[in-house]
């Protein structure tokens, strides 16, 4: 019994313009069937994409806290030319130029429409095969309890474990990585950014919640009454929800 994940859940308060933000950022697709806009690969978007993590963009009436999001995407390329190019191409998209504290660093950190930060990365080769999205980046107090947590939670493969960082992929070897970085400052808001967990077709959902539970995550209430999902917190605060394949 495990999961995966198979979205990341952005809130906006406008989930169109997020969604179309992210879809041409990425050169995917938007499809908004209801009240979310989903962001995936492809004119025909299947859900749940087998191999790659999707976007799902939700509205909120609450705009974006000034604290910086302590989960982000950054995005990969293949050369400083199409790390340059994709920049410029996202400034014109809508995207604007942020300093979270960063520094003197080869990325670049963009914000999109709604300020929810992200990075641009310079090519490297780890992410030579991810795909548009390298990684889901974490922020968090202690990488390695994080890892040991999300270890047992996910059907992925942990890589390179430290004091500073922690990686997971999937156990196929393909699409992109979720990161645990060291940052010594405490969650102290709501995410604006989390993920999204399904559990296997022939593995029951309950089951996997009561999992997850004995692992360490926390029941959460924000207010969603009677939905199939279900809304967890990880050891470090960070929401995360369990959806229902049907």
């Amino acid at each position: 019994m495990t999961l995966r994940p198979v979205q990341v859940n952005i809130k906006a308060l406008d989930a169109a313009a997020v969604g179309r933000f992210w879809a041409q950022a990425l050169g995917w697709t938007a499809h908004s069937p209801g009240v979310t806009t989903y962001v995936g690969p492809g004119a025909d978007l299947v859900w749940p994409d087998p191999v790659v993590v999707g976007i799902d963009v939700v509205p909120v009436p609450e705009p974006k806290s000034p604290v910086k999001n302590r989960v982000h995407l950054d995005l990969a390329t293949t050369s400083t030319a199409h790390q340059a190019e994709l920049t410029a191409r996202l400034r014109a998209l809508g995207a604007t130029p942020v300093h979270v504290g960063q520094g003197d660093v080869p990325w670049t950190v963009l914000a999109d429409p709604e300020g929810n930060e992200f990075c641009v990365l310079e090519p490297r080769e780890i992410y030579r095969e991810t795909g548009p999205i390298a990684a889901i980046v974490v922020d968090c107090v202690d990488p390695r309890a994080m890892a040991r947590f999300w270890d047992e939670a996910l059907d992925w493969t942990l890589h390179e474990v430290s004091d500073d960082q922690a990686r997971l992929r999937s156990a196929q070897g393909v699409g992109l990585y979720v990161e645990f970085i060291r940052t010594p400052d405490p969650k102290t808001v709501p995410d604006r950014v989390h993920l999204d967990l399904l559990p296997h077709a022939d593995d029951d959902k309950e089951a996997e919640v009561s999992r997850l539970r004995a692992l360490g995550a926390t029941d959460l209430d924000l207010g969603q009454g009677d939905v199939p999902w279900t809304c967890l917190s990880d050891p470090e605060g960070h929401e995360f929800c369990v959806l229902a394949l049907h």
